[in-house]
């Protein structure tokens, strides 16, 4: 049945235009594990589909990953991969032994994407001296109580102690996405308890955190901020188009929250904003503050150029706007037809990307399709992957040891349990004390 299945897949991408999303990752037993994701269309919507998991035996070079022969075996044109996206790694991207460098040589025409959640997730990474110094401070202080069993209990008893929501604070990952933000929160959540707990024990640590508290509440905040648009990003339904739209729209927000902290206006903050109400914050901190955020905004749009420049015509978006003056070019004449074709309007009461995947598109109005299919098409992410790269990680347990994830039977099996992995992963992050 697997078989079959496989088969059936790539009979489809022998004949249809597609966009590739891939990556490698460590598995718990050094294994090296590469997922490859398709999205194409098919019955007049988009489908995601698992193409194949391979382990490279050696290396993990881009030669190596290119290599590996899987559209050759399968007889896959690779002219029939539109556009590719992958993770940040030199392995992936390198100038001249990436993995990239090597598809282009093959696919000069194949649009390449950083996964946009990766460079996302770098942004918040730039802190100055001082931010840098609350961070670390932070992390130790929750290492001290999560690192010793002893630590742990007497502060989850001082949490209950003192009628706190939480009584747990959370680990900080650096390879996960959204840990910085629920770990800072969670944090100021219990910085009163936090400070308590070291009162006796550690005092400098103490003294540190009741000056670092500004620090900690911004940065709390921000953080939460960061989250957010992190979610916008990830979801099977991200496509160049909204891509944009969510960086763009961030992109403003900081310009916004940078006016309004330097005119003392921190309603946006709420965390600082009620440390404001208590005591005041100091000129001089806000001004530490904007500086921050003038580095992020700076830091984001030059990791996101090539997104932010993409040009996206309003006609994509409502093709039966008027578009006098617009240059269209050679599709001028085909989207007057298409604002006249009353069979094609009813789709886009629904939205604009299903107007734009109705066969009667592709068939008869083709140069507009070949001018907006890579916005849907496109992957501007690697979440696929990575989201099962967590699901590989997981099945892999002591109780499953002997499951060879590439071997075709157990790959498919990969995809049957996906949906549960993903409600475990789901309300882990809902609930990471759990």
């Amino acid at each position: 049945m697997a078989e079959n299945i496989e088969e059936t897949l790539c009979n489809m991408l022998r004949t249809t235009e597609f966009s590739l999303q891939l990556d490698e990752s460590t598995l718990p037993g050094n294994e090296s594990l590469l997922l490859a994701y398709v999205r194409f269309v098919k019955d007049e919507s988009l489908v995601q589909e698992l193409l194949f998991a391979r382990q490279l035996e050696t290396d993990t070079k881009g030669e190596s990953v290119f290599r590996v022969d899987f559209f050759k075996a399968k007889d896959i044109p690779l002219s029939n991969i539109l556009a590719c996206a992958t993770d940040g790694a030199p392995s992936m991207v390198g100038r001249h032994r990436g993995f990239i460098s090597f598809l282009k040589k093959a696919v000069p025409g194949v649009l390449t994407v950083h996964c946009v959640i990766h460079r996302q997730h770098l942004v918040p990474k730039n802190l100055s001296g001082r931010l840098h110094k609350s961070m670390s401070t932070v992390i130790t202080a929750i290492n001290k109580i999560k690192a010793h069993a002893l630590n742990s209990r007497l502060f989850r008893q001082l949490g209950t102690d003192n009628d706190e929501e939480f009584e747990r604070l959370v680990l900080h990952t650096e390879v996960r996405w959204l840990s910085k933000g629920n770990c800072l929160r969670r944090f100021y959540s219990l910085f009163d308890t936090v400070v308590e707990f070291f009162k006796d024990s550690n005092s400098v640590l103490c003294d540190e955190l009741r000056n670092m508290k500004h620090d900690i509440a911004y940065l709390a905040d921000i953080f939460t901020k960061f989250n957010e648009v992190n979610l916008q990003l990830q979801g099977n339904e991200a496509n160049l188009i909204k891509v944009k739209s969510a960086i763009s729209t961030f992109l403003a927000k900081l310009q916004l929250f940078k006016q309004n902290i330097a005119r003392h206006a921190l309603y946006q903050f709420p965390s600082l904003s009620e440390l404001d109400k208590e005591k005041g914050i100091p000129d001089d901190d806000l001004q530490v503050y904007c500086t921050h955020l003038d580095e992020l905004h700076r830091d984001m749009s030059e990791r996101f150029e090539d997104i932010l420049l993409i040009e996206i015509p309003d006609w994509v978006i409502n093709p039966f706007l008027n578009v006098d003056g617009e240059e269209t070019g050679l599709a001028e004449e085909e989207l007057i037809s298409i604002q006249n074709d009353i069979e094609l309007r009813p789709k886009f009461k629904k939205s604009y990307q299903d107007f734009w995947l109705q066969k009667k598109i592709s068939d008869c109005y083709q140069v507009l399709w070949n001018k907006v299919k890579m916005y849907f098409i496109a992957f501007p992410t690697s979440y696929l992957v990575e989201r099962g790269s967590s699901a590989v990680a997981l099945l892999l347990s002591k109780q499953r040891n002997r499951l060879k994830i590439t071997d075709l039977g157990d790959l498919r099996l990969l995809s049957e349990f996906q949906p549960d992995v993903e409600k475990l992963m789901s309300l882990h992050q809902a609930h990471p004390s759990h």
